[in-house]
């Protein structure tokens, strides 16, 4: 079981240290442009790895990512150097597209060339719309970690205000990971009880949902402005997607795939194993939370249209 990570920065090396915590693969290669970057978080990793379960870690080129199952593309433009920090901006997470994906017509092309048959799993921001790039740029088998995270925050909060376990909350974000992203409030339960119910009278539970919405929503802004990136949660999501597919779990999870009746790539509730998405599993929804999700696709696509990728680089899907 073997996973690529393309770029130590600080996503790559969160998503890297959960790997070798967890144990989710046997090997995995890192790799940078600055290789030297690379080749210094995998000897700090390295040391503290004795105390996993046995895993090989090291430094490589693209050439090294051979044989993987797995390739994650955590390289590219975050947030804050991206200019994507204001809650105010309808735009959100998707005004990094146009320079990350000029970064993927590179990356992608050498992570084809040397594993064709890896499932690519794109990280970096915003992930849905680049996985739908990496499928321009010719590599089918992409995954993107879609609102996987947003999902798991909404489910922090909901438990801190019921004060309950977070793991027995039932709550889905949908659609995109960014400001469009769509809360099924009408699933969202906890016992078997819907949790706007239990938060009472309707005045209240309106301003709790615009709270927790505003928190899930904001939340990598909040961590941005504390610690300069967000970075711990995805790379512990990411290791678990991981360890789902090179296990062939066939777990239930909201991930980013590819979905032709709305055109690009987002996240409805999926059966993740080896191949990737084996089914989506499309919720129950209010017409309300059914135009939402219509709406997060048309923003994804509307962000695609005004994408222009070199034509050399570009291959047809």
């Amino acid at each position: 079981m073997k996973v690529g990570i393309i770029g130590a920065g600080a996503v790559g090396s969160a998503c890297l240290l959960s790997i070798v915590m967890r144990g989710s693969a046997r090997e995995v290669v890192l790799v940078n442009r600055d290789r030297k970057r690379a080749q210094g978080v995998v000897t700090d990793v390295q040391y503290g790895a004795v105390l996993s379960p046995p895993i090989s870690v090291r430094d490589g080129d693209y050439s090294d990512l051979a044989g993987s199952s797995v390739v994650m593309i955590t390289a590219g433009v975050n947030e804050k150097s991206g200019g994507a920090t204001d809650r105010s901006d309808p735009v959100g997470r998707l005004r990094l597209l146009e320079a990350n994906a000029a970064i993927f017509q590179d990356i992608v092309p050498q992570i084809h060339g040397s594993a064709p048959d890896a499932l690519i799993l794109v990280v970096t921001d915003p992930p849905d719309a680049l996985a739908d790039v990496v499928r321009m740029l010719g590599h089918e088998s992409v995954l993107s970690t879609g609102t996987s995270l947003d999902t798991l925050r909404f489910r922090f909060h909901l438990a801190k205000r019921l004060d309950v376990s977070a793991a027995d909350v039932e709550a889905l974000v949908l659609g995109e990971h960014g400001v469009s992203s769509v809360f099924l409030w009408s699933s969202a339960r906890v016992g078997g009880r819907n949790v706007l119910d239990l938060f009472g009278e309707s005045s209240t539970s309106q301003a709790v949902r615009e709270d927790v919405e505003r928190e899930v929503r904001y939340a990598n802004i909040t961590v941005i402005e504390g610690i300069g990136a967000s970075q711990y949660g995805i790379g512990m999501v990411s290791a678990r997607l991981t360890e789902m597919i090179l296990r062939d779990e066939r777990a239930v999870i909201p991930i980013g795939c590819y979905n032709p009746t709305f055109g690009v790539t987002l996240s409805l509730p999926s059966i993740i194993g080896r191949e990737g998405v084996h089914r989506v599993l499309e919720p129950e929804m209010s017409p309300a939370e059914k135009q939402g999700l219509q709406h997060s696709a048309e923003a994804i696509k509307a962000a695609l249209s005004r994408l222009s990728l070199t034509e050399s680089r570009r291959r047809t899907a």
